[in-house]
């Protein structure tokens, strides 16, 4: 049921329906509504067991977060979902505050994100309760012309304006062209005016020039006014409202002057039309740039949707088949050619080749892939030639999820933006103020009226809270667009600031320092025959088979080279222990594999020595049992990643401590530890005691950051103040953190600290160029130097440093483009 707008009638009632979670049964929906009822002001609550959604009647809108929090607390938590629309006419940081001030108000809807960079608003609605479709015309109404998100309309509309946006600044241009040449240029070579007054009269020139300033008003800077006056008459002005009453002033005094002159001062009748032209002139021509330098920023999300091809190999009964992407389904079979692009995420059936994922991953280096590797959709093929089984498409590929965190860390805010939309908010009103009073002191002590307009218009048009509504999301997003080129993906935007700050560094050791690739390198086991251990290898191949963890595969590989399958009793009550191992039953046996806290001490005894000597070697030690009875020690090594000891040096050299946090047993992470020179090592770490270690560390202030990819990591990385996790890694591990390191490559974390760094310190430099530039030229065109023998400036220049001030914010903030990776052929 759509959203109803609220109605001010005699009945203050209003409806909203939400989908709720987990309703199974009867029992459930009694529940529900109960619960939605206990709120007070809830007059009727109806649940639908088909679909679980909940019809609700209330008594005031403010109501609504309340039910909600009652239903989540009752065990049906109403469903959620991120929505973005396409929101065109916001121009300043105002227009975004009053933009997301109009969704957050609307009745089941919070954390409207305005993004000014890329024309877009994100929300977080409850489902059901809301209509896109009606919050789209409720931000229309209020003057911001919005629509559903449509990426190829998006496009085609950016397109279409910047071509509407030239069109008008060449007309401007020249109109206004020859009347600021008999003007301005009048000024400085006099015979320009004696010239220009042989051929018409003064009263001649000026009707010329009201004419040829009613069309660039009323022509190329219509929308100055289509947007200015009715922002002012709601009570919501912006910059477009400043520009229209700054040039409409200009252009009102200046036809007094020249068709009703009487009405003015001697000394005050002068015409003012060449200032209001060329308000027009720069600030369209501002924008224009401004338009193309956002676009440019938005660039590396093209790079990445250009990486997927647009047609496929298909393979049929029939033959090979050319269809369009869109054709392919997850289980079809696709051929692959050498130096053809993968046209999607899916498993190699047969062939070899070597295939480059560094326009996705950043990986240098070609990978090879045969049957049963995985390969990504986008990345380009080598010499060989591959049958490949699709796994995903759409937005379940690699690719697809990539472009969307990209996206929703670029919509998002920073912390530090709160500060900035509070100021902005109130910035243009107070601008309106400041003129009032401007003219009125002119008016008291200025010798003329004309200067009075003068020094008013020249206030209206200097001030631009343009540029502090771009200072940060242009920022963020050629900051995030270059981290994804480089294979840092920021899945919030909040960790971008978050990870500027941070001053230590923890580092899972099993796949994240290492290879993640452990194999067994030595076993001894206690067996009284060859079917004995025969029996072993089977059950330990059955138990580990279930694991996805790396030292699982590793005993899996190592099994199966001596003979093991998996043929044999069914294995039940399979339990992973994070940190330990794992225990389950084969059969009617009972089997644990896993470190030496796993198991009764006195049961090791046997093995002692040879775990002992394993550690030396840095060689992590594994136990297995049968039914309490230990049986075998396995020696599993993992050599340590080639990056790993170039990203500690790096992280150091840039102040920041690196620890490691392992289950690993103390030896084998010593080891490690002192090849990687990290001092600080926490061994024979449960997940709990990771995370009382993070917490330790915060409590003495540090903020820190956590990098893994396991299972056992996900706790700590969703403590850390921002949590790193290997795109290699598990789910549970991704799904935790806040930023994906896509490349194997560990000095991908040195790249994402660089980049976050610099970015915050672009945005800092964006806002003190923002707000100094306000504070410093408001009073300049106010007037304030004059009484110390200074100018009075122009409104022309208030323009031009107007339109110049957003620009330097783009042009400071294109050199994140450039940041250059810590290892050059990480480089995409």
């Amino acid at each position: 049921m759509a959203q109803k707008e609220p109605q001010m009638s005699k009945d203050p009632q209003m409806e909203s329906r939400l989908i709720l979670e987990n309703i199974t049964d009867g029992a459930d929906v009694l529940r529900a509504e109960r619960a939605a009822l206990q709120i007070s002001g809830v007059q009727t609550a109806r649940v639908r067991l088909d679909d679980g959604r909940i019809d609700l009647r209330y008594g005031t809108a403010a109501q609504l977060p309340q039910v909600a929090a009652a239903l989540k607390s009752a065990g049906f938590a109403p469903k959620q979902s991120r929505q973005t629309l396409m929101v065109d006419g916001m121009t300043c940081g105002a227009c975004t505050a009053r933009v997301e001030k109009i969704l957050n108000a609307q009745n089941g809807l919070f954390g409207a994100q305005a993004n000014l960079a890329t024309r877009r608003v994100a929300f977080v609605g409850l489902e059901g309760s809301y209509d896109l479709d009606f919050l789209a015309q409720k931000l229309t109404k209020a003057g911001y012309s919005a629509s559903l998100l449509n990426q190829e309309k998006e496009g085609t509309q950016k397109d279409q304006a910047e071509t509407a946006l030239y069109n008008s600044c060449l007309l401007a241009s020249i109109v206004t062209f020859p009347i600021f040449l008999v003007e301005m240029g009048g000024h400085l070579y006099a015979p320009i005016m004696d010239f220009v007054h042989t051929k018409t009269s003064m009263q001649g020139l000026w009707i010329f020039e009201f004419f040829a300033t009613l069309i660039v008003l009323s022509v190329p800077g219509r929308h100055f006014f289509k947007k200015g006056f009715p922002s002012l008459w709601r009570g919501a002005p912006d910059m477009n409202s400043l520009v229209a009453l700054g040039t409409c002033a200009a252009f009102l005094y200046s036809a007094t002057a020249t068709f009703t002159p009487t009405l003015l001062p001697q000394s005050a009748r002068a015409v003012y039309y060449e200032a209001a032209m060329m308000i027009v002139v720069l600030v369209l021509w501002g924008r224009f740039f401004e338009g193309r330098s956002r676009g440019r920023a938005g660039q590396s999300i093209a790079k990445l949707a250009a990486l997927q091809p647009k047609t496929a190999r298909k393979m049929t009964p029939e033959g090979v088949v050319v269809v369009p992407i869109a054709g392919l389904r997850i289980g079809d079979r696709v051929s692959l050619l050498p130096g053809e692009r993968v046209p999607a995420d899916g498993q190699v059936l047969d062939g070899r080749s070597y295939i480059s994922e560094s326009m996705v991953t950043g990986e240098a280096m070609p990978i090879l892939k045969t049957s049963g590797k995985t390969v990504i959709g986008g990345t380009i093929n080598g010499e060989g030639s591959l049958t490949i089984v699709v796994t995903a498409v759409g937005q379940g590929s690699v690719l697809a999820r990539i472009i969307t965190m990209v996206e929703q860390a670029q919509s998002t805010k920073l912390p530090v933006q709160a500060l900035v939309d509070r100021i902005t908010l109130w910035f243009v009103p107070l601008v309106l103020i400041m003129a009032l009073m401007t003219c009125a002191i002119w008016l008291l002590f200025g010798p003329s009226l004309g200067s009075a307009l003068v020094a008013g218009v020249s206030v209206l048009i200097i001030a631009c809270p343009c540029a502090m509504g771009l200072a940060t999301p242009i920022s963020i997003i050629l900051g995030t667009g270059r981290a994804a080129e480089l294979g840092v993906l920021f899945r919030q935007g909040a960790a971008l600031q978050t990870l500027s700050e941070v001053t230590v560094i923890g580092f899972d050791k099993t796949g994240t320092l290492t290879q993640g690739v452990p194999h067994v390198v030595n076993a001894h086991l206690k067996a009284a025959n060859h079917a004995d251990e025969d029996g072993l290898w089977s059950k330990i191949f059955a138990v580990e088979s279930l694991s996805e963890h790396p030292l699982a595969q590793a005993l899996c590989n190592y099994a199966q080279s001596q003979g093991a399958t998996l043929v044999g009793p069914v294995v039940s009550e399979f339990v992973a222990l994070p940190g330990l191992g794992v225990s389950a039953k084969v059969g009617v046996d009972q089997i644990l594999i896993g470190q030496a806290g796993l198991f009764d001490p006195e049961a090791l005894y046997a093995y002692t020595k040879y775990a002992k000597a394993y550690e030396e070697k840095a060689q992590t030690p594994v136990f297995a049992s049968i039914n309490g009875d230990v049986c075998a020690v396995f020696a599993l090594a993992d050599p340590i990643k080639p990056s790993a000891k170039a990203a500690i040096v790096m992280l150091k050299s840039i102040g920041i401590r690196p620890f490691m946090l392992t289950g690993d047993v103390a030896g084998v992470a010593g080891a490690i530890g002192r090849e990687l020179e990290i001092d600080d090592i926490q061994a024979k770490a449960l997940p709990q005691n990771k995370l009382a270690y993070i917490a330790k560390l915060q409590a003495q202030g540090l903020t820190l950051g956590f990098v893994g990819d396991g299972i056992n990591d996900a706790p700590a990385l969703a403590a850390a103040d921002v949590g790193l996790a290997l795109g290699t890694g598990t789910d549970i591990a991704m799904d935790a953190a806040q930023i994906i390191l896509v490349s194997r490559d560990l000095r991908a974390v040195v790249n994402g600290v660089k980049i976050s760094r610099l970015t915050m310190r672009n945005i800092k430099q964006n806002l003190a160029w923002a707000f100094g530039y306000n504070v410093v030229l408001i009073p300049v065109a106010a007037g304030a130097l004059v009484p110390f023998g200074g100018p009075q400036l122009s409104p022309i220049l208030a323009a031009g440093a107007m339109a110049l001030s957003s620009i330097f914010v783009l042009i400071n903030a294109a050199r994140l483009r450039r940041i250059p990776s810590v290892n050059m052929d990480v480089l995409s």
